[in-house]
């Protein structure tokens, strides 16, 4: 309005307002103060501004047809990899680690000069993870079912998926060259889930191949392009490019590099663009055979170099006008991410959970169940299902054998899930997700005290009277056997601080095998009555001597806490 501050300052102290220079003051005495000076104020939110306004006319006439895209999904050992190195005639397998896809990458082939792009994602979950992030690019899925064994569980799991997305499958009965085949069968089994076959009066495209022999492939990619023509996918090339991010990553000599893939309209080398809150300009696109390329249109993935940061997987990415633009857009939506993660994010701890079922805000509580043995985790899934009531639902919706993994805290928190650990426990890493994604995580040794905790707190009568507070953590380097004493485990404290008074907790790959008592504490021969981290030490246990090498512990002290009132 170019006025000075302090006349404004003087303005807001005459309206009883004392303010500073540096103050932040509300909408409404802006428009108040604004309208003392005659001038009117319009308020526009942060996301109003963050959304790419464009001048272009999306004319139907210039829409072309575009190379569907492709996701291959299906139970590990199926060969989803060797088909898709059978249809890129390379082999990728050998030279990954123990032949499991490591990264999503995405590729064009052609047939009959048709291009088609596959997604080289490592099953469902990078599927799950994109569409987590608001990102389908799938057009197609290719389930892939090993002819000689049929449907597994991860087969159904792809098919809800797949279901869910509301995407059209293709079967690909793959190792039909295996004396034990039988795609009769299977297809008897997958029309059990809906896909029937066309002869069958159903609407899913299937191809028999081999992978490994490399037979009917061109077969498969023709009923890819049938289902594709189905579905009649276009695009106009002549705009402004927008697109997905399929993975980014920081590379050491090139900086932040992402591969994109485009949507719609073409990406030329020098345009500026918005990818989910960062800017960029592109300085170099490379194909997926690492060719340099100056434009890239519809259904084309390419590497994209010149963004001011590393984006995630199934950002947005939109080309605009001017670099100016971008930095502003980019701006905005920082600063509206900064306001949306400083907001509390009500997740259901089993504290809060009588609370949040008074509102209304939950009538089922979903709970992922992770134990050291299966029969733990069957009787646990029975006892807590038992609990639901009328007002509230108890749903497992996962259950499962072994130590607490990233992929349960990321499931957690995208179906707001209460973690259950039973004789189990988590790395510092996986605990760090959950804190990040405010995921509740307990533990318990006992059963009962599981489905108590749960009716108490469906019932608004948790008292959270003891908390554990872990101290320290390391693992084992070396186990000294002597006689008459038993075994002396050589540690190194990786973090916090190791004291004689804690208790502790061994765990073998995430589950714990022993709870109990420091019996001693050595540091060289000498008793210590505390370790810091980084340092070394021999620890004994209390009639315990099973201790084996790259164990690790967790030291702990139990404190009890004031019940507050909230």
């Amino acid at each position: 309005m170019n006025i000075k501050a302090s006349e404004l300052i003087a303005k807001l102290m005459k309206l009883g307002m004392m303010a500073t220079i540096n103050q932040v003051i509300d909408s409404e005495t802006a428009e108040i103060l604004a309208s003392e000076y005659g001038t009117e104020v319009s308020v526009v939110s942060l996301y109003q501004e963050t959304v790419i306004k464009k001048e272009e006319e999306d004319k139907e006439e210039d829409w072309r047809p575009r190379p569907p895209i492709v996701t291959v999904m299906g139970h590990v050992d199926h060969g989803k990899t060797k088909l898709l190195d059978a249809i890129r005639k390379t082999n990728v397998v050998d030279g990954e680690f123990g032949g499991i896809t490591q990264h999503i990458g995405a590729y064009t082939v052609k047939i009959n000069d048709r291009p088609i792009t596959f997604l080289d994602t490592p099953g469902h979950e990078a599927f799950t993870t994109m569409r987590a992030r608001g990102a389908s690019v799938t057009d197609i899925v290719v389930l892939v079912v090993a002819a000689d064994d049929g449907v597994k569980p991860q087969t159904i799991e792809a098919i809800n998926h797949a279901k869910d997305a509301e995407v059209p499958i293709v079967v690909a009965l793959n190792k039909i060259d295996l004396p034990n085949a039988n795609p009769e069968r299977v297809r008897n089994e997958l029309a059990n889930y809906g896909l029937v076959q066309e002869t069958w009066g159903g609407h899913t495209l299937y191809a028999e191949i081999s992978a490994k022999k490399i037979l009917n492939i061109e077969k498969l990619l023709e009923q890819i392009l049938l289902q594709a023509e189905m579905i009649d996918l276009r695009a106009n090339p002549s705009l402004m490019a927008k697109g997905k991010v399929i993975e980014a990553k920081l590379d050491a000599g090139r900086g932040p590099v992402a591969t994109v893939l485009v949507e719609n309209g073409t990406m030329h080398v020098g345009d500026s663009f918005v990818i989910g809150v960062y800017s960029g300009k592109v300085r170099a696109m490379f194909d997926d055979h690492g060719n340099a390329v100056d434009e890239a249109g519809p259904s084309m993935p390419v590497e994209v170099l010149g963004i001011s940061s590393v984006p995630s997987a199934g950002d947005p990415v939109e080309v605009v006008e001017s670099e100016k633009y971008a930095k502003q857009i980019a701006q905005k939506r920082q600063e509206l991410l900064r306001q949306e993660s400083a907001k509390k994010v009500r997740k259901v701890t089993l504290e809060s959970l009588n609370e949040l079922i008074k509102e209304g805000e939950v009538q089922e509580l979903r709970v992922i169940i992770k134990a050291d043995v299966d029969g733990s985790m069957q009787a646990l899934k029975e006892a807590l299902e038992k609990l639901s009531t009328s007002e509230v639902r108890v749903k497992v919706i996962h259950s499962g054998t072994g130590g607490i993994n990233e992929s349960d805290v990321m499931l957690a928190s995208a179906s707001n899930a209460v973690i259950i650990g039973y004789h189990v426990r988590p790395t510092a890493r996986v605990l760090d997700v959950a804190e990040k994604e405010k995921v509740s995580i307990k533990f318990y040794n006992i059963i009962f005290e599981v489905t108590n905790d749960i009716k108490a707190a469906m019932e608004g009568m948790l008292s959270p009277e003891f908390k554990e507070e872990i101290t320290g953590g390391g693992e084992v380097r070396q186990v000294f056997k002597i006689s008459k004493v038993g075994s002396i485990a050589g540690c190194i404290v990786t973090s916090g601080k190791v004291e004689k008074t804690n208790k502790l907790r061994m765990m073998r790959d995430g589950v714990v095998i022993y709870d109990g008592v420091i019996k001693t504490l050595k540091r060289f021969k000498d008793d210590a009555s505390s370790v810091d981290a980084g340092q070394e030490c021999g620890i004994q246990l209390d009639g315990f001597n099973d201790v084996k090498e790259s164990d690790a512990f967790e030291t702990y002290r139990v404190i009890q806490v004031a019940k507050k009132l909230e």
